[in-house]
C-alpha cells in the first residue's frame, strides 16, 4: 500500500521537478538571448563615431602586439560588444584564421590587398578547407587578400587539381569586406548564411566560386574566371551556386556595377538550391560568359522557381538572346527592391561601422 501510494507522489514530484527545470532553462535562454544581442550591438568609441575602441597591430617582424593574426584575434575577449580593430602589416601571413562565433565586432584592416594577404593551403573538405572563417555577426575586413593556393599551380609543371579548396567562409550576419580580394579555383568564396557586403573587392576562381546561402551585394567588384588558366581540360566553369531553398527565402546574390572578366568558358550561376537566386545589374559581361548563361543543374524541370536575372549590362558576354528561356526579367519595382542597400540592410548597419574608406 504504502509503494502503490509512494509512486504517483514521486511521479508528481518528478513532474513539479521537470516544470521546474523547463522554466529555469527558459529563463537561462531568455537572458542568454538579450546578453548576446546585446554583445552584438558593436559600440562606437564615444569621443568619434567613426573610430574604433581599441587597435591591436599585428606585424611579422615583432613591431606590433603579434606576429600572427590568430594570435591577436585570441586575445579579444569573448562578447566583446565595441569595435576592435586588429591593424595588419604588409605581410605574407600563412596561417589559417579563425573568428569564433564568440568573438562579434572585430575590423580586420591591411594595408592593402596586393600587399597584406593571408594564405593557406587546405583541401580536406567544404568545412575543413577555408583559410579563413568567420563565424560572429559584425564584422568588417578591408583591404586583405585571403588565399587558398592549394589549387593554384604555382609553376608551369605544377599539378593541376580542381577540388574544393576554400579561400573564405563567412557564417555571421552584417558582415562587410571593402577593397579585399579572394583567391582560390573551386569554392573561393563560401557566402554560407546572414547578410553580406562587398564593396570594390576581387573574387577569382573556376567552379561555384562564390556560392552558398547568403543575402548579400557584390558592389564594384571584379569577377575573374581562371578555369581557361589553372585548369584549361575543364570544360566550363561556375561563377555562383546560391543555394536559396524556399519561396520565402530572403537570400540571394545581388552584383552591381561588377566586371566578369577571365580565361575559358564559364555560366554565371548554377543552382545550388531549388530557388537559387542571382541578380547581375548594369555590370560588364566579358566573352567569357557562355552564350545560354545559368544551368539549372539538379533542378531540370522546375527552372520556373529559379530566379536568375540580367538587366541593363553590357560587353560581348552580355547579348542575353541566347540565355535559357527561363531567364527572369523583373520590372523596376521588383529590381528595385534588391539594388537599395535595403535588400541587406533595412535597420542601418552598414552606417554604424567603423570608418573603413
Amino acid at each position: 500500500m504504502v509503494e502503490s501510494l509512494h509512486f504517483p507522489l514521486c511521479k508528481e514530484l518528478e513532474v513539479k521537478m521537470q516544470f521546474l527545470q523547463h522554466i529555469l532553462a527558459l529563463i537561462f535562454i531568455v537572458l542568454l538571448y538579450f546578453s548576446i544581442s546585446k554583445a552584438l550591438e558593436c559600440q562606437l568609441n564615444n569621443a568619434n563615431k567613426f573610430k574604433v575602441a581599441h587597435t591591436i597591430r599585428v606585424d611579422q617582424s615583432g613591431k606590433g602586439d603579434f606576429k600572427t593574426i590568430q594570435n591577436a584575434i585570441d586575445s579579444i575577449p569573448s562578447n566583446n560588444d565595441k569595435w576592435i580593430r586588429i591593424l595588419i602589416s604588409p605581410g605574407h601571413f600563412r596561417e589559417k584564421v579563425t573568428i569564433p562565433a564568440n568573438k562579434p565586432c572585430i575590423f580586420l584592416e591591411g594595408a592593402g590587398s596586393k600587399l597584406t594577404s593571408i594564405e593557406w593551403g587546405d583541401h580536406m573538405d567544404t568545412c575543413d578547407s577555408a583559410t579563413f572563417t568567420s563565424s560572429p555577426d559584425n564584422i568588417v575586413a578591408k583591404g586583405i587578400s585571403f588565399k587558398n593556393i592549394y589549387n593554384i599551380p604555382s609553376g608551369p609543371d605544377a599539378k593541376k587539381k580542381v577540388e574544393p579548396a576554400l579561400a573564405v567562409r563567412i557564417y555571421g550576419d552584417k558582415s562587410a569586406f571593402y577593397n579585399c580580394a579572394f583567391f582560390g579555383l573551386q569554392d573561393t568564396l563560401w557566402d554560407v548564411q546572414g547578410r553580406h557586403y562587398f564593396y570594390n573587392c576581387y573574387i577569382e576562381g573556376a567552379v561555384d566560386f562564390i556560392f552558398g546561402s547568403g543575402q548579400s551585394i557584390y558592389e564594384k567588384c571584379e569577377i575573374n574566371l581562371t578555369a581557361g588558366k589553372y585548369a584549361p581540360e575543364y570544360p566550363n566553369g561556375y561563377i555562383t551556386a546560391q543555394g536559396r531553398n524556399s519561396s520565402d527565402d530572403p537570400s540571394g546574390f545581388v552584383f552591381k556595377y561588377c566586371v566578369f572578366t577571365g580565361y575559358g568558358k564559364t555560366y554565371l550561376g548554377r543552382a545550388y538550391g531549388a530557388y537559387s537566386r542571382v541578380i547581375i545589374y548594369k555590370s560588364v559581361l566579358s566573352d567569357a560568359i557562355l552564350a545560354s548563361g545559368w544551368d539549372a543543374w539538379r533542378y531540370v524541370h522546375h527552372e520556373g522557381n529559379l530566379i536568375y536575372v540580367e538587366a541593363d549590362c553590357k560587353g560581348p558576354g552580355a547579348n542575353t538572346s541566347k540565355r535559357v528561356p527561363w531567364l527572369k526579367k523583373l520590372g523596376a519595382s521588383q529590381l528595385k527592391k534588391f539594388l537599395n542597400l535595403s535588400y541587406i540592410d533595412k535597420e542601418g548597419w552598414i552606417a554604424k561601422l567603423p570608418k573603413v574608406s
